[in-house]
């Protein structure tokens, strides 16, 4: 049984009462408070899926998991509003980057957030510490700062500390409920997947919607410290280094 974790970070319980403090101030002022995390990379072809479920027959799939097999590898994105109580999957065929992961937050804004969320002109993301949306990443909050740019929207960030990834609630809200509906069925084609997401419930009254996102992304992209500069981000005083707020810039 996995359970141990290490040694705590020293900001940890500090940590985890202001990001709960943000959450219920988002919800309070009536703006979205979102959940963010890549779930894991599924091969689409016909695989195994682990998992059970009643059949008559028993589905017949490959021996083995070659990638040269599949028709892709989906990297899906979630975003999970913890208001609401419903999600969105961006299923890329890419590379899974920190500007992937920005475009399938614009891409729920544009398509869901902005008409749940007419009148909100700021939005709160709680999100891991690692993985393409990591609180280390340069090209992430680069990233945000053009999406905050292009829709005049104040982002803020609060981080999971580092070995806490369990306690974001898309893992268990959203994640946990897709893999229950997909379980030991082969996912033999984006639409399949797509599918499967999208009839996703829960008893709690669980909504889910699914996009697909055909876009290449560049691996490996590096953002200069005088691009860093530029943007208009503002460090919270606890824990700044899990705590900020990107600002769109000023127009001339």
């Amino acid at each position: 049984m996995k359970r141990f974790t290490g040694q705590p970070h020293p900001d940890r319980d500090k940590q985890f009462r202001y990001l709960r403090r943000q959450r219920r101030k988002f919800h309070k002022d009536g703006c979205p408070a979102v959940s963010v995390d890549a779930k894991k990379k599924e091969l689409v072809g016909n695989f195994r899926n682990t998992g059970r479920k009643w059949s008559r027959r028993a589905e017949e799939v490959n021996a083995h998991d070659f990638p040269q097999d599949a028709e892709c590898r989906a990297a899906p994105y979630g975003i999970y509003d913890t208001a609401r109580n419903a999600g969105h999957i961006c299923v890329g065929i890419s590379t899974e980057t920190s500007k992937f992961a920005v475009d399938a937050l614009r891409q729920w804004w544009r398509t869901r957030g902005r008409r749940e969320y007419p009148d909100a002109r700021k939005i709160f993301i709680e999100a891991d510490a690692g993985g393409s949306n990591g609180y280390r990443r340069r090209l992430w909050k680069w990233e945000l700062q053009r999406w905050a740019d292009a829709d005049n929207l104040e982002i803020t960030v609060s981080h999971y500390p580092t070995g806490a990834s369990k306690w974001n609630p898309i893992e268990h809200r959203l994640f946990g409920p897709i893999s229950i509906n997909w379980a030991g069925q082969p996912l033999r084609t984006l639409d399949t997947l797509l599918g499967f997401i999208r009839g996703t419930h829960s008893q709690t009254g669980l909504r889910v919607t699914a996009r697909l996102n055909r876009k290449c992304y560049a691996a490996k992209i590096r953002v200069t410290d005088d691009e860093m500069a530029q943007l208009n981000i503002h460090k919270h005083k606890t824990c700044p280094q899990w705590n900020y707020t990107i600002k769109p810039k000023l127009r001339c």
